[in-house]
Parts: structure tokens; sequence; C-alpha cells
């Protein structure tokens, strides 16, 4: 039995990017009720030795999927027997324009080695291989760590040096102007910095923690816009989780920073060393609270710009990071020590 298929061209392909439809396969093994048991082992002998055919589906004449059979129920039926009465009939069936992430979600508790994809009607269009659907998946997840700072998917191992010096060198020249903005906050507080030198020893310290406190929040943003968790509406709950975590984690290493401070400043002999130590702790909260909140709102904001929420978006969250953290260290201690 053959289907009618709507041919569509490389740039006028009928279903969406990243959908169900952009991955199904040409359907096999197809028959009618009517015809036996025999006649389908008969075909299917033919078929395999061009395709791995897995089951044989059973379609009404419109092309609308009925039923499906595997092969052991080939096996085990009489060959007189009709496809109608050992087909199963509660077919696990997936829409063409199904996006691939809603197709994941529905067969996460599966497991079938093929899936039928049906159109709105019910009618085959063709199969989808479980294994094809969740390497799409593990591809996509992969690629975005390096989205994250700017190398596209595109680029493997083997691309051409040229080719990968195009894809990531405008993200580096982006990096370096962000950069700027960072240092520009420093150079805000020369004048602080002449006067409290050792607050120069902790700027890293600051800048890194509140960086890797922004890079977890991004990590699980991101995980959770690409399995659909974060949905629409969900961004101010996800944004007040972050802040308490950063509140909470900022006050606890704002503590052990705090003392480190103390320590280093006593040991300079720096008659200010516990209000160091106080500076230094709540300049740690401050970075560690907008650390998490910005790891929610970058790829949020970039979502929302119709752009790709893990393209560069550490690239930003850095900046905001960096102008932060530093800027609240050296604001507070102009603001209480000077």
């Amino acid at each position: 039995m053959r289907l009618r298929r709507k041919k569509a061209g490389a740039d006028d392909h009928p279903y969406p990017e990243r959908s169900v439809g952009r991955m199904m396969e040409p359907p096999l093994a197809v028959f009618v009720p009517e015809q036996t048991v025999g006649e389908a082992i008969d075909s299917i002998r033919e078929l395999v030795k061009q395709a791995f055919i897995t089951y044989a589906w059973v379609l009404e004449v419109d092309g609308k999927l009925v039923g499906v059979i595997t092969m052991r129920d080939l096996l085990f039926s009489e060959r007189s027997a009709k496809l109608g009465e050992v087909m199963l009939r509660q077919v696990f069936a997936l829409r063409a324009d199904l996006p691939m992430l809603d197709a994941m979600k529905l067969t996460l508790d599966k497991h079938f080695p093929v899936y039928p994809v049906v159109d709105a009607e019910g009618r085959l269009l063709g199969t989808v291989r479980g294994q094809k659907m969740f390497e799409a998946q593990a591809v996509e997840l992969t690629a975005q760590a390096g989205a994250m700072v700017g190398v596209t998917g595109e680029e493997r191992l083997a691309t051409p040096w040229l080719r990968s010096l195009w894809f990531r060198h405008p993200w580096l020249q982006l990096n370096l102007l962000t950069a700027f903005v960072a240092a520009g906050v420093v150079g805000a507080f020369e004048g602080t910095l002449e006067k409290i030198v050792l607050l120069a020893v902790f700027l890293p310290v600051l800048a890194g923690q509140s960086g890797n406190t922004g890079c977890q929040s991004l990590a699980v943003t991101l995980r959770g816009m690409t399995l659909g968790e974060l949905k629409p509406g969900g961004t101010p709950a996800a944004v007040t989780k972050e802040a308490i975590l950063g509140l909470c984690n900022g006050a606890l290493v704002g503590v052990t920073a705090g003392l480190g401070m103390f320590a280093y400043a006593w040991m300079q002999g720096n008659a200010q060393a516990l209000t160091l130590a106080f500076v230094t702790f709540l300049a740690m909260i401050v970075a560690c609270v907008v650390s998490g909140v910005s790891g929610v709102l970058v790829p949020t904001a970039l979502q929302r710009m119709g752009a790709d929420p893990a393209t560069a978006s550490s690239i930003f969250l850095t900046t905001a990071t960096d102008v932060v953290s530093m800027g609240s260290f050296l604001g507070l201690a102009t603001l209480i020590l000077l």
C-alpha cells in the first residue's frame, strides 16, 4: 500500500525546525486490515533486504493508522489470519508538527524502538526511531555549553581553523568590550584603591565567587528551558528562588571571605581590619544575589528578544557579575571607610 506524501523543497519544509516531522522516515511495511499474515510476511521478507523493519503498520484505505503488528505477532499467527484480527489497536503515535522536546517527554517512559508519525487526522506520514530522537536531543544539550561562550553548534574538532576563527572571534571581541565595562567600574574607584591598596587583592575573590554563583544559576535555567520546565510566566518564581539562594550562599561564603580579609588586613597592620571584613561580607552577599538573579534574567531576556538563550549568555553574565561584585565591593568600601 502506498501513501501519498506532500513533497517539499529544502527551503520549503512543511514542518517547523526541531519538530518530529523533520526527523521522520518514509513508512515501510504498510498494510490494510483485510490482508493476511502470510501476505505481510512475504512482503516483509522482500523489504528487509533493503531496510530494517521493526513493526508493520495497518492503515485504513484513507491512510489512517489503526493498528500495529510486531514481528512476534506475525511469527505466531496463522498465515491465513487477517491482520485486523492480530494487530494491536491501541497505537501510540506522535504528531508530525510536535516539537522534539515535547515528543521526548511523551516517549520518556515508552522506550519503543520506532514511533509512528501521523497528521492531525491520524493518517500515517512516516516513522521516527527513538534512538535518533534521543541522539538529536543529546547533541543539542552538548552544544549548549559551547553556545554559552560563543562556540556555535556547527563547530567540530575537524572544523578548519579559519572557519573556527570566524565562529569564535566576534564573541571574543564582544567579551573584550564587556571587560572594558568592568574595568571602567574599577577605574571609577581609583581613589579608593590608592588609599586602601589591599582592596585590590580581594577583587578577584569577589569576581570569582559571584561568577560561579551566576554560572550555577545559568546552568539550571538553561536546563529548565531545554527540558521545558521553565514555563511562560515562571521567570519571577525562578528569580525569587535564585535570589534566596544567592542571599544564603552569599552570607555563608561572605563569612569565610570576611575572615580572610580580616586576617590579611590584620597582618598588614591595618587599623580598619574589622570594618574591611564587614565590607567584604556585605559585598559578597550583594554580588551573589545579583549574580544568581542574572543567571535567570540573561537567558530569558535573550529568549524574549528572539535569540538563542544559550548564545554567549556567559559573556553577558560575566559582565554583570564583574560589574556588580567589584562595584559593590569598592562602593561599600568608599561609603563606609572613607
